[in-house]
């Protein structure tokens, strides 16, 4: 069976300097274009650790709601060009990226907490406590 490939006329005299020039730029560092999330729980509350590089803490929304948590950041990276400098290729990209999930207990929003350091987010999210069980009188 014939096998197609496609025609780089670069690839035999310049191998590594135009590789993937034409093709369309992928996620190259976009690494950081998804969320990454652990999730952990001790004694009656989660911890939440989300890597999100490059991204501003003001560019960062955490919302709560019931079981269900909700991370949104708007990313924004850029490349500086220095004078005298020729541009050959530039990737830089904006947008935005969020992720949600639930998690098994309700949670308690006046008592949780976040905090972010060297592109990690930690959040934790204490639980709320159950109601307790009340046994009625039958009269």
């Amino acid at each position: 069976m014939t096998r197609l490939s496609v025609y780089d006329p670069f690839a035999e005299v310049f191998p590594e300097l135009f590789r993937g020039f034409f093709q369309p730029a992928r996620q190259a560092a976009g690494e950081a274009l998804e969320i990454r999330v652990d999730v952990k729980e001790s004694n009656g509350d989660y911890t939440v650790v989300a890597e999100i590089p490059g991204v501003k803490k003001d560019d960062i929304q955490v919302q709560i709601d019931g079981n269900r948590v909700s991370i949104s950041a708007e990313v924004k990276r850029e490349s500086e060009k220095k004078e005298g400098e020729r541009v050959l290729r530039s990737e830089r990209y904006y947008g935005a990226v969020a992720r949600s999930f639930s998690l098994a207990s309700d949670l308690d929003e006046s008592k949780a907490a976040a905090k972010y350091e060297n592109g990690v987010l930690t959040l934790t999210l204490p639980k709320k406590a159950a109601p307790s069980a009340r046994r009625l009188t039958i009269s």
